[in-house]
């Protein structure tokens, strides 16, 4: 198992919103997790990224073998942990450029201890924008500014391609993209085998684009059992 949650309580601001949430995550899956809204899905999402304004009540998350549980954002993210946003913010003045080459560099450090040479970080960069069309001359704009949200859906595939990381959590990658984007985020995932997926989607033909191998139903902060 890549991903392992085990009795998790989940609660912010003393509200408890997730109760009992035990899911194991095959490696090499594509995991949809599913449930109307306010059902707890984002706050899973955040839960298993580490995101500080959810309090782990109880339980435990393992991944790749290491508990979790206790161990911040960042060290999650360069361990491996690749997290999709819903909603991206705007950096302006940090190109895109240069935010690639910073993650990048930092996953190659973290994992490694070796730095990362200006060349191998292009010849990456290039395979993975001519992959998905991406035009050479977005990637000296600030980072989501005065870009679509298909657009915005095209850079985070971006990131995704070049740090290639063990487990994706993608929040609603089909929000706010059309349907070339939508395929093209589907033939992503499909593309990288060795990476699990865990995503969210309020949208059948997107789930059908993706074929999900398994399925996980959220309500009211718990697990419905089927």
């Amino acid at each position: 198992m890549i991903l392992e949650i085990k009795n998790l309580d989940v609660s912010f601001s003393d509200k408890k919103l997730l109760s009992n949430i035990n899911i194991d995550i095959e490696q090499g899956a594509r995991h949809l997790i599913c449930g109307h809204n306010g059902s707890g899905k984002s706050t899973l999402v955040g839960a298993i990224a580490g995101n500080p304004i959810f309090h782990l009540d109880a339980g435990k998350i393992i991944f790749d073998g290491r508990d979790i549980t206790n161990e911040n954002a960042t060290t999650r993210a360069l361990s491996g942990i690749f997290v999709g946003a819903q909603n991206v913010p705007e950096i302006p003045g940090l190109t895109i450029i240069s935010f690639l080459k910073h993650s990048l560099a930092a996953h190659r450090h973290f994992q490694t201890g070796q730095d990362l040479p200006m060349g191998e970080f292009l010849e990456i960069l290039d395979a993975a924008r001519e992959k998905l069309g991406i035009p050479r001359e977005w990637l000296n704009r600030s980072v989501n500014v005065g870009f679509s949200g298909g657009e915005r859906k095209r850079i985070m595939l971006l990131r995704l391609l070049m740090t290639k990381p063990k487990l994706a959590i993608l929040d609603e990658p089909d929000s706010g993209a059309d349907a070339t984007t939508k395929q093209q985020i589907a033939d992503t995932i499909k593309s990288m085998p060795d990476t699990t997926f865990v995503f969210i989607s309020h949208q059948s033909d997107f789930t059908a684009m993706v074929h999900p191998t398994h399925t996980t139903t959220l309500s009211g902060g718990k697990i419905v059992i089927e």
